[in-house]
């Protein structure tokens, strides 16, 4: 099992204009009914630090993965960078779908794929072992 104190996790976005907003209520009540606590979190603006201080940068669609990209500053950074549904979807560049136009059942079906995901990236650390 991974030790939680050996990881950070956070959320950016491409845009600025949920910076320092609280999740949607419906973002919240998914992760609720799933045992996680996002009430505290607040929107964040991606930037090229990022880049310094995390060693995977998973992105949910092509068009963040372009924007992300282009901020990079080596090739170095660039393959930091990856689709987090390539976990799911190896080569097959699936953007997860975005909850809003889904109704209530497109935050539960989102939760879902990213849950998957994060259950291959953790299991491929603990194969692979931490590369630090």
């Amino acid at each position: 099992m991974l030790d939680p104190t050996l990881f950070e996790v956070q959320s950016a976005g491409t845009g600025s204009w949920h910076v320092g907003s609280p999740p949607d209520p419906r973002s919240i009540a998914v992760a609720d009914k799933n045992g996680i606590d996002i009430t505290h979190q607040r929107g964040k603006h991606f930037s090229t630090y990022d880049f310094e201080i995390y060693d995977h940068i998973y992105v949910m669609d092509n068009s963040n993965y372009r924007d992300v990209v282009k901020l990079a500053n080596s090739e170095a950074e660039k393959q930091k960078v990856s689709l987090i549904l390539d976990t799911v979807f190896p080569n097959e560049n699936v953007d997860v779908p975005d909850p809003y136009y889904g109704g209530d059942q497109g935050f539960d079906n989102v939760f879902a794929m990213l849950k998957d995901a994060c259950e291959i990236i953790v299991s491929t650390i603990n194969k692979e072992g931490l590369k630090k």
